[in-house]
């Protein structure tokens, strides 16, 4: 049968129209289902806080459960390529963080690359962390710590929450960009009674775990990794102020399997910019020292590259392994 020009023309249009239909259709009824948020740290760390503020009010705004899922061990890595290996339906996301794109260096020999196989979602924010002493050290500021540094190599010692830690790469970006000498300590449990003691002197740790005891003059802080002061600790310098350039920060953000549908990262970009506009979701997030930075899916990809190759290049120099 023979279709008449202006018939087949129509039927043609509408037949290339049918995957753009389809592909608004999906957004509009995602999720259809409950969505499972893999934290890829312990339940009360900062990622799993920050992954049960932001999934309690996308269940709210969507209607459908976002559950998350403490899948942890190996820094970051068991979680992480659980949701590498999930299918790319936008039904399994991952609340990552400035580990992921340590991780991309720090592991030679990982099944995936994070850069490669999660696709950026939504940016949640960023936390400075603090740098600490105990107060038998006789240093009031940075400059005065990083003179009795020099004038006493090897005798200062750096703790962190493990090695390729947030707080240890901190940490080697001080030290070599004020060439100073400090031993690194890695501890898998807490540091903090080691440092209250005096047996290590130092650490770049978070707020939440240093504040209290800030306060309660147990330890010193000399200065806040970020560019500029933290609302946490006002009165606190940036290390920044007396070692240009110096600017490192924990930052959170939502992933999801490469291949996830364009409409559906689109529209969980949408809802969780939303959240973070939220007033109230600002001050929650405030209270565990996150200051909330939405992007753009693609913006947050350029920020997730530029950390990888930033925090690549120290771990490079310092010499970091695994262990």
């Amino acid at each position: 049968m023979k279709l008449p020009r202006r018939t087949f023309l129509h039927w043609a249009a509408g037949a290339a129209a049918l995957p753009i239909m389809s592909r608004i259709a999906s957004a509009q009824a995602y999720p259809s289902r409950p969505v499972r948020v893999i934290a890829p740290f312990p339940a009360g760390q900062a990622t799993d806080s920050v992954a049960r503020l932001i999934a309690q009010s996308l269940s709210e705004r969507l209607g459908q459960a976002f559950v998350i899922e403490n899948r942890t061990g190996a820094g970051g890595n068991i979680g992480t390529e659980a949701v590498v290996r999930a299918p790319p339906d936008g039904y399994t996301l991952v609340l990552s963080g400035l580990s992921g794109a340590i991780n991309v260096t720090l592991y030679e020999k990982l099944s995936f690359n994070f850069a490669h196989d999660i696709a950026p979602v939504a940016s949640v924010g960023g936390s400075p962390y603090v740098l600490v002493i105990n107060p038998a050290v006789p240093a009031k500021t940075v400059p005065e710590f990083i003179a009795y540094a020099k004038a006493n190599p090897g005798k200062i010692n750096m703790a962190s929450s493990g090695t390729g830690s947030v707080s240890h790469v901190f940490g080697e970006l001080f030290k070599m960009m004020t060439g100073i000498n400090m031993m690194h300590v890695p501890y898998r449990g807490g540091y903090v009674p080691d440092l209250l003691a005096g047996q290590t002197q130092v650490v770049v740790g978070t707020i939440a775990s240093c504040v209290q005891l800030i306060r309660a003059g147990q330890l010193r802080a000399l200065g806040v990794t970020t560019a500029t002061r933290s609302p946490a600790l006002p009165d606190v310098p940036a290390i920044s102020e007396s070692v240009p350039g110096y600017d490192a920060t924990q930052w959170y953000g939502f992933g999801a399997p490469r291949d996830t549908p364009a409409d559906v990262i689109a529209k969980l970009n949408q809802e969780i910019n939303a959240v973070l506009a939220d007033p109230a979701m600002k001050t929650r997030l405030a209270a565990i020292g996150v200051d909330p930075a939405p992007m753009t899916s693609a913006a947050f990809g350029t920020f997730i590259a530029g950390e990888t190759e930033k925090w690549g290049k120290v771990i490079r120099a310092a010499g970091i392994k695994p262990v």
